[in-house]
């Protein structure tokens, strides 16, 4: 009910939408448009043809990228191949803190004045990567908004998977997390793929990112097999089937 002189809003002579309505819907065209950009964005390809001070560097199988106290100069971004990052304790004591792959980034911690490095990180399979010096990094992250936008969303990502990651380890049993890192390293769920077959990784460094013993990781591999939640394919590589998923869910 409209009281004293208040009106109801007037429309175009056209019979259209009001001006504030119009302005709402340009504002949401707008925002599709900057989301399809985004979409549309290739960090690969940016990163391949911009001169930025990057190097392209081949790492085999087993060779240091970085060691653990080395002075951090240089973000490396994966075009090819999977690393993992490990860190060892004073005793001598070594966990992996994440396994990354194609289209990650490691090393950012230089570009918040992180002088050493945290962690060691290594090649698990032959490995293409481009080490873009600090300051180059630095200078392209203020002059590409886009790619700005990209990389920040890819570390809250990373510090989401982080935060995770810690819940798991407090809450979860070794089973539950052990299915729910090799959905991880399956990337279970991304572009719609359910079943995905990832390359040979030890159960010692399985057991290191899920932090119990080799032996319980070998006697859950062999359930997940028997239950034909996983396969070994030619080559040691292991496929991973979305069934998988009931051992996370299931209370």
């Amino acid at each position: 009910m409209l009281r004293g002189n208040a009106t109801r809003p007037e429309r175009s002579k056209e019979g259209g939408l009001d001006d504030l309505q119009r302005n709402r819907v340009r504002l949401s065209d707008c925002v599709r448009g900057s989301i399809k950009e985004r979409r549309d964005f290739d960090p690969q390809t940016f990163l391949s043809t911009v001169d930025i001070g990057r190097t392209l560097a081949v790492f085999p199988e087993n060779q240091t990228i970085f060691s653990q106290g080395e002075a951090a100069d240089a973000v490396f971004y994966i075009q090819k191949g999977r690393i993992k990052l490990t860190v060892l304790s004073h005793s001598g004591k070594e966990a992996t803190v994440a396994v990354l792959s194609q289209g990650d980034f490691f090393g950012e911690g230089c570009l918040t004045g992180q002088p050493l490095r945290m962690c060691s990180a290594t090649a698990m399979a032959d490995c293409t990567t481009l080490r873009i010096h600090k300051k180059s990094m630095l200078e392209v992250l203020h002059r590409e908004p886009t790619f700005s936008d990209i990389f920040v969303a890819y570390l809250l990502t990373r510090n989401i998977r982080y935060e995770e990651d810690l819940v798991d380890q407090l809450f979860n049993s070794s089973e539950k997390r052990l299915a729910r890192v090799l959905l991880l390293l399956a990337r279970f769920g991304k572009d719609g793929i359910s079943e995905v077959a990832i390359p040979k990784i030890s159960q010692e460094t399985l057991a290191e990112m899920v932090g119990t013993t080799r032996g319980r990781v070998n006697f859950f591999m062999n359930k997940f097999r028997k239950l034909g939640l996983i396969d070994y394919r030619a080559g040691d590589a292991l496929q991973i089937h979305s069934s998988l998923l009931n051992i996370v869910l299931h209370d």
